[in-house]
């Protein structure tokens, strides 16, 4: 499976970006899939993760009720829409991939994921 993560960018706090996470493969619509993010001397964290058919999602405390992770398997695609943005949201997006059909680790540093994307910055200014 490979990944490749767009749409970050600057944005002022307060404002909304939508990530993208584009995969490729056979079987790229049946692994759960996760957002992880890292900032600048920062160990990588968890943001939000969904099961391999969009059934169930997760969020870690920082970001509930502002984002929100969805798929399009027709697309291969998985979402991070993130709104209310503040400037301790600023770091490297990842999107990551576990394997065929098994559940997201949901926490951590992204321990179980297999495949990851290359990352995009999102820099939101104060």
């Amino acid at each position: 499976v490979q990944l490749q993560a767009s749409g970050g960018g600057l944005v002022q706090a307060g404002g909304s970006l939508r990530l993208s996470c584009a995969a490729s493969g056979r079987t790229s619509s049946r692994h759960a899939m996760g957002w992880f993010r890292q900032a600048p001397g920062k160990e990588r964290e968890f943001v939000a993760a969904i099961s391999w058919n969009g059934g169930s999602t997760y969020y870690a405390d920082s970001v509930k009720g502002r984002f929100t992770i969805s798929r399009d398997n027709a697309k291969n695609t998985v979402y991070l829409q993130m709104n209310s943005l503040k400037p301790e949201d600023t770091a490297v997006y990842y999107c990551a991939a576990r394997t065929l059909y098994v559940q997201p680790v949901v926490g951590g540093t992204g321990e179980g994921y297999a495949y990851w994307g290359q990352g995009t910055q999102v820099t939101v200014s104060s």
